[in-house]
């Protein structure tokens, strides 16, 4: 493995895409139509600020990404050996460099933000996100739960950020074309959010158990490793189960409009893959049951966040 193939492997460059891509997404295909209908665009200023908001976003989970296999490097050694980085593309050294060169980037880019129009919260949220990635990776990740829900609130904290800069910019109100169009966007935000939280933390359980031999040789206590991989399971699923009865309640509100393709979407795409994680889950027994399965999850996860695109036509 060359460098820059190393360089590319270590900031996880598939998720970063699934970053911007949520953020894009949910600031072309939900924040515009529902705030500005069809006749309106957003302001050039908003755009540039969200393209500044959507870097920083990517270089700080870069940089958590490249200071997480830091610190893996003994575990990896048991749980992805052929898929080692740190030591071997990349230097130890090098990953440190790119961590703080990527967090010092996204940190001041949050605060330029702030000086733009005075919304000062994005940097600060972001250092903090930092710190929480360090810590995670340092700490949190090899404790009970606390990991997992730590993760599981940056990955929602992709949606709710982009909610954050929107509604703080100073929006011409002659432009909305809704008077409630400000709760309708929280509520998606929300929406969008909870679903991401929902479904990252499942993930990450699932992931766990996957994880548990080189996790338990390091003294991680994981929710497998301290309850075991039953509690795990029977956590996850109810979980899964909260995941599908929401996907159900806003497939019955989708029908009560007659948007029948996104309905069509929701079911297919979204709740009947959910349904056969469950169904996964159940039967799930070695590690490569739960590799599979976890790939079944991220790919749901793919399906609800690409659903955006209906609010584009139907808001």
């Amino acid at each position: 493995m060359n460098k820059v193939a190393g360089f590319f492997k270590l900031i996880r460059w598939p998720n970063l895409v699934f970053i911007a891509l949520t953020q894009i997404l949910f600031f072309f295909c939900v924040i515009e139509p529902v705030l500005y209908g069809d006749t309106f665009h957003i302001e050039r200023e908003l755009k540039e600020l969200f393209f500044i908001l959507t870097v920083s976003s990517v270089f700080i989970a870069a940089a958590g990404y490249a200071i997480n296999d830091y610190f893996d490097l003994n575990i990896d050694l048991v749980n992805k050996p052929t898929r080692l980085v740190v030591d071997k593309a990349i230097s130890r050294r090098w990953a440190i460099f790119l961590h703080l060169l990527f967090s010092f980037s996204g940190v001041l880019m949050g605060f330029y933000i702030g000086l733009q129009n005075g919304n000062w919260i994005i940097g600060f949220a972001n250092t903090g996100v930092v710190f929480l990635l360090w810590f995670y990776s340092t700490t949190f990740k090899k404790k009970l739960l606390s990991g997992n829900i730590i993760i599981s609130f940056l990955t929602a904290w992709v949606v709710f950020v982009v909610y954050l800069l929107t509604v703080h910019q100073k929006v011409d109100l002659l432009h909305l074309v809704n008077p409630g169009s400000h709760q309708k966007l929280l509520r998606l935000a929300i929406l969008y959010s909870s679903f991401a939280f929902i479904i990252t933390l499942i993930r990450e359980v699932v992931k766990d158990i996957e994880d548990m031999e080189g996790d338990a040789r390091y003294g991680c206590r994981t929710m497998p490793i301290a309850w075991g991989v039953e509690f795990s399971k029977v956590f996850a699923t109810i979980w899964m189960v909260i995941l599908l009865v929401l996907l159900l309640i806003v497939l019955l509100y989708i029908l009560q409009f007659r948007m029948w393709l996104g309905a069509a979407y929701n079911l297919v795409l979204i709740i009947a893959p959910t349904a056969y994680c469950l169904y996964l889950l159940f039967n799930a027994k070695q590690t490569k049951d739960y590799a599979a399965l976890s790939k079944w999850i991220k790919a749901v996860m793919f399906a609800g966040i690409l659903s955006m695109v209906f609010f584009k036509f139907f808001a």
